[in-house]
C-alpha cells in the first residue's frame, strides 16, 4: 500500500475551518427571497395539479379517488406551511421596525 503525500497544509485547512465567513445582509435576505420564491412556485404547481385531478374527477375521467384526496392534502399542507413561514416573514418584518436606532 503506497502512501501519497498530502499536498496542502493541515495547518491551513484548520485556519480555514477556524475563521467562519460571516454572510450579509444582502446575501442572506437574497436567499430567503429566493427560497419564499421557489416555494411559492411550488405552492402554485401542487395548486395547479390538486384542480386538474379534481377537475378531471368531476368529468368522471378514470382518476383514482386516493390520488385526488392526497393530491388535495399535500396541497393543503404546503399552503399552511407558506402561511406559516410569511406569518414569521412578517413578525421579524415588523420586530424590525420596532427596534430604535
Amino acid at each position: 500500500m503506497a502512501i501519497t503525500p498530502v499536498t496542502s497544509s493541515p495547518i491551513r485547512g484548520l485556519q480555514e475551518v477556524a475563521t467562519p465567513q460571516k454572510p450579509s445582509a444582502s446575501g442572506s435576505a437574497r436567499q430567503v427571497t429566493q427560497n419564499f420564491g421557489e416555494m411559492l412556485s411550488s405552492l402554485n404547481q401542487s395548486q395547479a395539479n390538486s384542480d386538474a385531478l379534481v377537475e378531471k374527477l368531476s368529468r368522471g375521467e378514470n382518476v383514482d379517488l386516493h390520488t385526488v384526496m392526497i393530491g388535495m392534502e399535500e396541497n393543503n399542507v404546503k399552503f399552511n406551511v407558506a402561511l406559516g413561514i410569511r406569518d414569521r416573514l412578517v413578525e421579524a418584518y415588523r420586530e424590525v421596525m420596532r427596534m430604535q436606532v
